[in-house]
């Protein structure tokens, strides 16, 4: 029976709808690093963009339909065949010449991220967002997390097959996996990186995603980090139950319902998170 070739790296493009970008982006990654794995996941698309990856010389797999940009990475990450695997978009925003500068950190590091600078290509209400997504991120992982959904970086296949588990199907599969990472105490190195603009229309809607986006990383803080939460909304119920029970002593003389339900919605809150924290812990006994 023939063996499956081993590769170094597996450089991953999750792609729908890219036949515009996709096969110079090949190109360009086989020419630089003509012994690494190109695998491209094809996520449903109804255009050419497989025939194009395919006549660039990437090893293919297709969804039968669109799943999702996270699913498409979950079995880029079941197929690949490297050591390490590069994620990288396929829509012409990372640069293949970027790959070395992030690859040359692979010994040191458990991940390495390509963290977009202020030179980059962007929109302006898209780097607010990730900037207070980066601040959010810091918060729960007493980390600082310079570019928390960034799709450039490179992980150990082996190491992450076991957080293919809590990977979404959406597009925020960076931040479950940067989050995974810093919580399980694994080490993260962030490279800066100029990303181009992409070619061809956005698939992500400010207004649709952008909620998304936010109750997925506030979804994903509460997996790994619950106390961070809970805690500050404990803390806030039971200060205004405080001032709220000073502010009728001062006027009324007395003890109101009102503070009452502030104190115990502050005692609940806290005992949530406590065990969910608790609940947390136990899940990384999956996770070596």
């Amino acid at each position: 029976m023939e063996q499956k070739k081993k590769y170094e790296v597996t450089v991953l493009l999750p792609a729908y709808n890219e036949e515009g970008s996709i096969g110079r982006t090949i190109e360009k990654i086989r020419a630089l690093h003509p012994d690494f794995e190109v695998l491209v996941v094809d996520d449903g698309s109804t255009d050419n963009t497989m025939q194009v990856a395919m006549i660039a010389g990437a090893n293919v797999w297709p969804h039968p339909y669109n799943i999702g940009n996270g699913a498409a990475i979950k079995t880029g990450l079941r197929c690949a065949q490297g050591e390490w695997v590069l994620m990288m978009d396929a829509d012409g925003q990372h640069q293949p010449e970027d790959i070395a500068r992030l690859l040359e950190h692979k010994d040191k590091f458990d991940m390495i991220v390509g963290a977009r600078t202020s030179q980059s290509e962007t929109s302006v209400h898209r780097d607010l967002a990730n900037w207070l997504y980066n601040k959010f991120a810091s918060y729960v992982t007493r980390f600082k997390v310079q570019d928390l959904t960034s799709g450039f970086r490179v992980v150990r296949l082996s190491v992450a097959k076991q957080f293919i588990y809590l990977l979404p199907n959406t597009f925020s599969y960076p931040s479950t996996l940067t989050l995974g990472y810093l919580r399980s105490g694994r080490s993260v190195k962030y490279v800066p990186i100029q990303a181009k603009a992409r070619k061809g229309k956005s698939k992500i809607k400010l207004l649709r995603d952008g909620t998304r986006f936010f109750l997925i990383i506030t979804k994903i803080a509460t997996l790994f980090s619950p106390f961070r939460v809970f805690l500050p909304i404990s803390f806030f119920f039971f200060l205004t139950g405080i001032l709220y029970y000073a502010y009728t002593f001062i006027n009324f003389g007395r003890f109101t319902n009102m503070s009452a339900l502030l104190f115990n919605s502050a005692i609940i809150v806290f005992m949530i998170g406590l065990v969910a924290e608790q609940i947390s812990q136990m899940r990384y006994d999956r996770v070596e």
